[in-house]
């Protein structure tokens, strides 16, 4: 006994669907095909541009004078604002602490990170924020951020440098911008402990 034809199906009909099938499979592998061709040409491009032209932000800071001269000496460590009106926070890190530990800055306002190591590569992310550098000695990192809501906020080392790395962390509490612009007009340095 034979099945009975059900209309627009049969022989022919399995041939037209694999076939469909086919050309639907291949678009989709030379679609895929090409965006991985254009990521490893784009990697590719930047390895060689960065290599042959490094980036010109790379500031480097000698680590013997660093507690001597220039941007980290001691007094000009913590949170500032600057003429201009950014507000910068200096830093620097060294086995197992960070100076200075308790850092305070504006809610919703962007902060300036600078920040260096002296003898080990360091690192920090700040709470649950984006935060979060690494500090290399003999080099500067910087970057901007913005914390949006007052609080306080841990800032642990997240590279190993050796056997204290546990025990190394800092503060970071974020307060009001009224705050923070009072505090500033009280002392040229603005820390944790109000005056």
């Amino acid at each position: 006994m034979t099945a009975p034809t059900v209309p627009g199906q049969g022989p022919g009909h399995d041939h037209a669907s694999a076939a469909v099938a086919i050309a639907a499979e291949r678009r989709w592998a030379i679609l895929v095909g090409l965006i991985i061709a254009s990521l490893l040409a784009m990697m590719i491009f930047t390895g060689l541009h960065w290599a042959a032209m490094p980036p010109s932000r790379v500031e480097t800071v000698d680590v013997t004078t660093l507690h001597i001269k220039g941007e980290f000496v001691e007094n000009n460590l913590g949170t500032v604002i600057e003429p201009d009106g950014r507000v910068i926070v200096r830093l620097i890190a060294q086995q197992y602490s960070f100076t200075p530990q308790c850092l305070v800055v504006p809610a919703a306002t962007p902060v300036t990170f600078r920040g260096t190591a002296t003898d080990a590569i360091h690192g920090f992310i700040v709470g649950r924020t984006n935060a979060n550098t690494m500090l290399i000695p003999g080099f500067v990192s910087t970057f901007t951020t913005t914390f949006p809501k007052v609080g306080e906020q841990l800032m642990p080392c997240h590279e190993y440098c050796g056997t204290g790395h546990e025990a190394m962390w800092a503060r970071v509490q974020v307060i009001s911008p009224e705050e923070f612009l009072m505090r500033a007009r009280a002392s040229e340095r603005v820390s944790c402990v109000p005056r």
